[in-house]
Order: structure tokens, then sequence, then C-alpha cells
């Protein structure tokens, strides 16, 4: 699957214009190597994961980043993070004079670094730990603020980095919370065309198309994610990925989200 060539896309059949402002998107063992180049422009980076995260890839991360100024905030690996304005703080109060973020994890620690980049200004970059939801690609940051469980339109990251030998490690609630994501868009693309029959809702054949093959693609690769098969799992992160840059394409969640979602949550 060829993402960095679908970010590419414009103009379309049905008569949109699409695009996401993702720079690029690298799926293979090696990735992180990348991010030296991503980060070409940047002089000085906060790294933002948890003990666990850290511990799989902080190490290949730095050394791609060696040349530049280093801080981080290592969240403990003991409890489970929570995206409120504790955690918040801890992020926003450790930028100093930092000009890129770059998260390690997965959903959470996505989410925090969505929201500061959003709210300070600050590009990051996902390294992806775990392929266990669709928002990677998305500018949607789920948090906790207030008590209350909220999502803020934020940003799209600068690039999403992730490494199948990595992935394929996750725990395997993971793979299959990921699994379960891509499973659940049958029932959001059929939400999105009954949609577009009874209310007259936009919608895009190309997006829905490209999304309903990959989810085939996926639901195929089943007993290759129970066996943590690399090639699998690397199509599964590819599919979540997909999925968020198919939602930044229609300009909502319909691709992804429809009424699966409110009863998952």
């Amino acid at each position: 699957m060829d993402l960095n060539n679908l970010l590419k896309k414009s103009g379309c059949v049905c008569g949109k214009d699409h695009f996401c402002d993702i720079k690029a998107v690298y799926v293979f063992n090696g990735a992180t190597k990348k991010i030296n180049e991503l980060a070409s422009e940047y002089n000085s980076v906060l790294i933002v994961a948890d003990e666990n995260t850290y511990g799989v890839s902080g190490k290949a991360v730095e050394e791609s980043l060696s040349s530049k100024k280093i801080n981080k905030v290592i969240f403990s690996g003991k409890t489970v993070l929570i995206p409120n304005e504790t955690a918040i703080s801890e992020v926003e109060n450790n930028l100093g004079d930092a000009t890129l973020i770059v998260g390690i994890g997965s959903g959470v620690i996505q989410d925090l670094c969505k929201y500061v980049s959003s709210v300070k200004a600050i590009p990051y970059i996902i390294v992806a730990t775990a392929p266990s939801m669709d928002g990677y690609a998305s500018d949607g940051a789920a948090m906790i603020t207030g008590g209350m469980k909220v999502t803020y339109k934020a940003t799209v990251p600068l690039a999403i980095i992730a490494e199948p030998k990595i992935l394929k490690d996750a725990p395997f609630d993971m793979i299959q919370a990921g699994y379960g994501d891509i499973i659940g868009k049958y029932s959001a693309l059929n939400d999105w065309e009954l949609s577009k029959v009874i209310n007259g809702e936009y919608f895009c054949k190309f997006i829905y198309d490209t999304v309903m093959d990959t989810v085939k693609d996926v639901e195929a690769c089943a007993n290759g994610l129970v066996n943590r098969d690399e090639e699998s799992v690397k199509k599964l992160m590819e599919a979540l990925v997909l999925v968020g840059i198919m939602m930044s394409f229609a300009g909502s969640s319909r691709p992804a989200s429809g009424s699966e979602h409110h009863m998952a949550h």
C-alpha cells in the first residue's frame, strides 16, 4: 500500500479536492532512522513516551535525533496514563524551546502530542508502538478534560513512523483492538451510504471503495495477526493510517465512524 502516493491526491470524481497535511508515512523495519531526515529543520525536540513505549523505541529515536537538543517527558508505565489536564501540563511545562514534538506510543501518547501540538502550534511526529486504533492520521484528539471525554479538533502529525517488528510484539489486546477498529468500518461505511440516500449527505465513492477494499484485505489477515506475522501486522497498521487519511479527505469521520462508534463508547 503506497500511502505516500495516496497523500498526493487532490481532485476527485466526487467533485471535491482531497488533501491531508501529513508529510510522510513510513511503515517498515528501520523506519525510525527516517526521523533525522524529517526533523532536519528542527534544532530542539521534546520526546514524549511512557516507560514501556520508551523501552521499546526510545533508544532508536534518540539515536536518529542525536544531532538535536533533546528533552524528554517519560510517564510511568505502571499506571494507566490519562490524557487529562495533569498530563497536558506535564508536556507543556517541559517544552522549553522545543520546535518539534516526537511521541512514542499509541492512542493516549498520540492524543497528548496531538493536543499540545495544536495548542502550541508546534509540529509533531508519532512513532507508533501498537496497531491499536485509527487515530494516528486523524485530526481529532480524544482527551479527558473537566472529568469528561472530549474530542478536540487538532492537527495531523508531520509524519507517522512504524516498524512491523515492534508492532507485532505489542500487547495482543491492542492488536485485537486495531483489528476490531478496522472491521467496524463495515457498519460505518453502511451508515454513510444510508445517510447519502436518506439525508442527501455528501458521499465519495473513491473514499468508500478505498476503505472497503482495505477492510477486506485486513479481514483476510486474521490468522496472521493471531500468529503475530509481520506482514499481517504491517497491513493492519497501514489500514489504520489509511482510514485516518480518508477522514481528512472526506472532511469528516464518516469513512471510519458511525453507529458502532457510539455503541463502543
